[in-house]
């Protein structure tokens, strides 16, 4: 019976979402930094003002699938490694245009921004911002 009540605390301890390394499900609020450099992650936020992640979580930060939601409405759905956008993902904006593509380390990497009507607004590759041409219109 001992062994029964040691194994069972062990499992609860292990399960809760303070103790452990890596969690799916979370939720994750993005504040602004008190020492003023930068963002960072914290378990408690206000949805009203504060960027509301959900999603896979390791060390206390997003890692794996998620979705970040401001508070305008805009979103990221995809991939996240040490916190920042990594991998596939997709930004939908109120305003109805889109960034499809990948990340890399937060940074926009090979992705392609349609506007509402899916016309390609602008696109990076690489990294690097490339110009689109403005889209065509036939006078017929």
């Amino acid at each position: 019976m001992k062994h029964l009540l040691i194994i069972l605390i062990s499992i609860l301890l292990l399960s809760s979402p303070g103790i452990g390394n890596s969690h799916k499900g979370e939720t994750l609020y993005l504040l602004k930094n008190p020492s003023g450099d930068g963002y960072i992650w914290k378990g408690f936020g206000d949805k009203e003002t504060q960027p509301k992640y959900q999603g896979n979580v390791k060390d206390e930060i997003p890692n794996g699938l998620g979705i970040l939601i401001f508070p305008n409405g805009d979103k990221y759905v995809g991939s996240w490694k040490d916190g920042k956008r990594n991998g596939q993902g997709t930004v939908t904006f109120t305003n109805g245009d889109k960034y499809v593509g990948e990340w890399k380390y937060g940074e926009v990497w090979n992705v392609t921004t349609f506007r509402k009507d899916g016309s390609i607004k602008y696109k990076w590759v690489n990294g690097k911002y490339i110009e689109q041409l403005p889209p065509y219109k036939t006078n017929q």
